[in-house]
């Protein structure tokens, strides 16, 4: 029997159109559903998505917006955390949480046409 992966945060407001792509099947979004490492975050034009990750990094997705969580560790105890977040469109902001604070090094932000090192706290990302 496989063991389920440790989810990686919850979404925390939805409104308008959006869904969490899970292995090819759109699940539709709501509050309280469980985000996992690989998950695509995708809302409509009239969709917002808010996410809070287990280390309290917050992601915020606007209408037309898509997001894929690449990785998340949060296992501070055996020295292992790590983030990696591709937005492929649209505008999304960003909040780091507790694993930019233990190891900014192991935070990463991607677009298609560039990687951003976070050494802030919050970030605005529009990809057209």
């Amino acid at each position: 029997m496989c063991a389920q992966p440790e989810a990686a945060g919850r979404v925390k407001v939805v409104s308008g159109a959006a869904v969490i792509i899970r292995e090819g099947t759109e699940i539709p979004a709501k509050a309280g559903l469980q985000i996992f490492q690989a998950d695509r975050l995708r809302t409509g034009k009239d969709g917002r998505l808010g996410v809070t990750l287990k280390d309290d990094t917050r992601l915020s997705l606007g209408p037309d917006t898509e997001a894929r969580i690449d990785r998340f560790l949060y296992a501070p105890a055996d020295k292992g955390v790590g983030l990696a977040l591709s937005i492929l469109r649209g505008v999304a902001a960003y909040i780091s949480g507790r694993i930019a604070k233990l190891s900014p090094d192991a935070v990463r932000l991607e677009t298609p046409s560039a990687i951003l090192a976070v050494r802030g706290t919050h970030v605005v990302i529009r990809v057209e």
